[in-house]
């Protein structure tokens, strides 16, 4: 019998490669185990990588790591804090190796300080978008990227330890990357106002994310809006901001998309102006933390001025029919709606939705005061739903939900009766503001080779992300992004 022929060895490597080009990490990774060529092309051809950054990677980046994977544009470098990481040396070895880098994202790296990001900053001056987790290296480590990389687009940093130390007096920014950068989010940071001058220099900004950062940011929001005109999305939580801010963000005519989440200091007023002004706006995301401060007033002003309104969450708002009747009416593009942790939103209010809202494909409804008596609406109303979610919401029955999954079909409908459910220790960290929205997500790749991660979603699953299991704001995150998902901006 004759011996079977392999018909891949006819193939070129460049087809080979368009071949492995759109298969799945693991499906890559398998391939690289057929044949010492297959290893070769796939290696070469491997674009993202993804490496366990602790300080033993070292001699494999010095020798055959780089020789294998030396196409690579996009690479994330992830550390233990339990364990020692790679150091300025090992950096500087990477950004020598990998000269044409366009992404980094660096996690618990505590033992890189300034003189390696500032010889990274020197090798790697094309790079586009850099995210900076739990750090050490500070002002000059910054400041040395911004100098450098004359392509950056997008900035992500959270706890960075470098900067910690307010007394210091530096600031960061700047720099000629200030001209090409047009997304920020800053979390977690002690002394964030520190990038004021990079965020108030960067003139073609378009999206700016301030995520649980100490200090008054109405200043900085008032030169913001001065010199940053073309400003498309902003996310503020947890931040000392005011009416005073909002004002000033109400000067951003190209706004589309706004996340105000935990800032009591800011009311009907500071909406309303954005409401006035912004009449873009096509999604608009409200955590009152029941503090009453933002409630009909700001939202009517924002049903009369935003028709294009496609997506609305209100969280601890105490919205009332009044002004969902208004919405419902006016804003004849809104297509996904969040009401949780509501105290006003009862019967009534869902049949008014239902009534008024035609355009409406997707409900998210959590611990309000509702029963059977509004989900029977939902059974006539709402023409284009598709589908329903309901959380916690005590009045509801089995009876009455599976009334509406019966008569409507094609409506998908959830739920869930608020039960506590133990959290799967393998699943991944994600709250909803870390946003998913973090700072847009690098796409790593498992590899065959050591100190190479196998994904993202192998991250032990922590403290903070069992407490944000039960949050109102997780469960509608979680849903808004897939919604979101099917749509993009």
């Amino acid at each position: 019998m004759a011996a079977a022929c392999d018909f891949c060895l006819s193939l070129p490597d460049e087809v080979l490669a368009c071949i492995f080009q759109p298969l799945s990490s693991g499906d890559r990774k398998r391939c690289s185990l057929v044949c010492r060529r297959w290893l070769t092309v796939e290696g070469q051809t491997r674009h993202r990588l993804s490496l366990n950054a602790q300080s033993d990677l070292t001699p494999l980046v010095a020798t055959t790591l780089f020789n294998r994977f030396d196409s690579v544009t996009k690479l994330a470098l992830k550390c233990d804090r339990r364990s020692i990481s790679i150091g300025d040396d090992t950096l500087e070895l990477i950004s020598l190796r990998c000269p044409n880098l366009t992404r980094l994202k660096l996690r618990t790296c505590r033992e890189l300080t300034d003189l390696g990001m500032i010889k990274f900053a020197k090798n790697c001056k094309g790079l586009r978008k850099l995210s900076c987790g739990s750090c050490m290296f500070g002002y000059k480590g910054m400041n040395a990227v911004l100098d450098n990389c004359v392509n950056l687009e997008e900035l992500s940093i959270k706890r960075l330890r470098g900067i910690a130390d307010a007394s210091a007096n530096e600031q960061i920014g700047p720099g000629i990357a200030a001209s090409s950068l047009k997304t920020i989010c800053l979390k977690e940071l002690y002394n964030g106002l520190c990038f004021a001058p990079l965020i108030a220099g960067s003139k073609n900004l378009k999206t700016l994310k301030l995520f649980r950062c100490s200090g008054d940011w109405d200043g900085l929001l008032q030169e913001v809006a001065e010199r940053v005109t073309g400003l498309v999305e902003i996310h503020l939580e947890k931040l000392h901001v005011s009416d005073v801010g909002l004002t000033a963000i109400s000067r951003c005519l190209e706004l589309e998309i706004m996340h105000l989440v935990k800032t009591p200091d800011c009311t009907d007023s500071g909406l309303v102006s954005i409401a006035e002004h912004c009449k873009l706006l096509r999604k608009l995301h409200i955590d009152g933390c029941k503090a009453n401060r933002i409630g009909d007033e700001g939202l009517v002003a924002v049903a009369r001025n935003c028709p294009s309104l496609q997506e609305l969450v209100l969280i601890g708002v105490n919205t009332t029919k009044y002004s969902l009747s208004m919405l419902s009416s006016n804003c004849l593009n809104l297509e996904r709606l969040a009401l949780c942790s509501s105290d006003t939103v009862g019967d009534a209010e869902i049949t008014c939705i239902a009534e008024k809202c035609v355009a409406l494909k997707k409900l998210c409804i959590k611990s309000c005061p509702i029963s059977d008596d509004g989900i029977e609406a939902l059974v006539v109303g709402c023409p284009n739903l598709i589908k329903v979610k309901l959380k916690k919401c005590r009045g509801l029955t089995t009876e009455g939900v599976n009334l509406l999954r019966t008569v409507r079909e094609s409506v998908s409908v959830s739920l869930d009766t608020g039960e506590i459910e133990h959290p799967d220790p393998n699943a991944s960290e994600g709250g909803p503001h870390d946003n998913g929205v973090e700072f847009p997500p690098l796409l790593l790749s498992e590899i065959a080779a050591p100190n190479i991660m196998p994904s993202s979603s192998s991250r032990s699953f922590g403290f903070k992300s069992r407490l944000g299991l039960f949050s109102g704001r997780r469960f509608v995150a979680c849903t808004l992004r897939r919604w979101s998902s099917t749509r993009g901006h």
